[in-house]
């Protein structure tokens, strides 16, 4: 019950939907039904479908930047508050994590751009007279412009894991390595996730006042506090110290080594009735059959 369906695939990499993303679209279909705005509904479920179509070419430039440096995308997904490119491993370049961070964004510049010389500097406001009259006067392509600009924006606030979090991570990474850089943008998204809340509660900015805003900053909170982690276990494998051998005292009763160096694991020595226990082909110890 609980899956994704496929839409396609676009460059090789599978595109898929979240079921959560319909209850958005019975959502807004309901609201504006119940209200008798049938001409809204079509209008804003055309309009979400478009700004998810962005989200979808914003998820590509990361996974196209990150294919440019040898890192495969899985799949993209879509769900209610937005896309997620799942790369096969995360760069720990600094440089290379700098630059498909930053390829997001620019996609919706570069769609930004398009839809400015589309609508023209004159085109009319956003009204709610008519769904065909709307597009065509052009208000269709004004909001889409707006949320455009919107995603570039939200996107580069220094909040760990947005994109301006890890464009954050890669420039401190340089000076203070990755697992401090993790720490100050992770720190820095978990207060840009209680700001969030506070502005969803609060109201304090009415235009931002929507259950969506505090979905987004739990995302952003829990998103960040696990990647930490990841690095941090990362960190303390990279550092550990090895594992210490210490080699069967008598190896006259193991017998003849395996034949593959640096083999780990157990062979079984007939003549002597013995399990021999091999660690980076040395053995460490001896189980008796008898």
């Amino acid at each position: 019950m609980f899956r994704s369906w496929k839409l396609g695939t676009a460059f090789g990499i599978g595109i898929y939907l979240h079921w959560t993303f319909f209850l958005l679209l019975a959502w807004v279909t309901l609201d504006n039904l119940g209200r008798g705005q049938t001409g809204v509904a079509v209008y804003e479920i055309m309009m979400l479908s478009a700004v998810f179509g962005c989200v979808v070419l914003h998820e590509l430039g990361h996974a196209l930047m990150a294919r440019h440096y040898g890192i495969a995308t899985r799949d993209i997904t879509l769900y209610p508050i937005g896309g997620v490119a799942r790369l096969e491993r995360l760069s720990e370049r600094p440089i290379e994590e700098f630059w498909i961070a930053l390829a997001g964004p620019a996609v919706n510049v570069v769609i930004a751009a398009v839809l400015v010389a589309l609508v023209g500097l004159g085109a009319p406001s956003v009204t709610s007279e008519g769904f065909m009259k709307s597009v065509q006067q052009g208000e269709f392509l004004r909001p889409l412009l707006f949320t455009n600009v919107m995603l570039v924006l939200f996107n580069l606030l220094p909040a760990f894991p947005l994109d301006g979090g890890r464009v954050l991570r890669a420039i401190l990474a340089h000076s203070l390595g990755r697992l401090r850089a993790t720490t100050i943008a992770a720190n820095i998204g978990m207060a840009m996730a209680a700001l969030l809340v506070f502005v969803a509660i609060t109201g304090i900015f009415p235009a931002l006042q929507s259950p969506m805003l505090m979905l987004i900053a739990v995302f952003i909170y829990f998103a960040g506090q696990q990647e930490l982690n990841a690095v941090r276990y990362q960190e303390a494998n990279r550092w550990a110290s090895p594992l210490e051998v210490r080699p069967v005292e008598d190896t006259s009763a193991v017998g003849n080594p395996p034949s593959e160096r640096g083999f780990s694991g157990f062979t079984w020595d007939s003549r002597a009735r013995l399990w021999i226990q091999w660690r980076n082909g040395h053995p460490i110890n001896t189980i008796s059959a008898d």
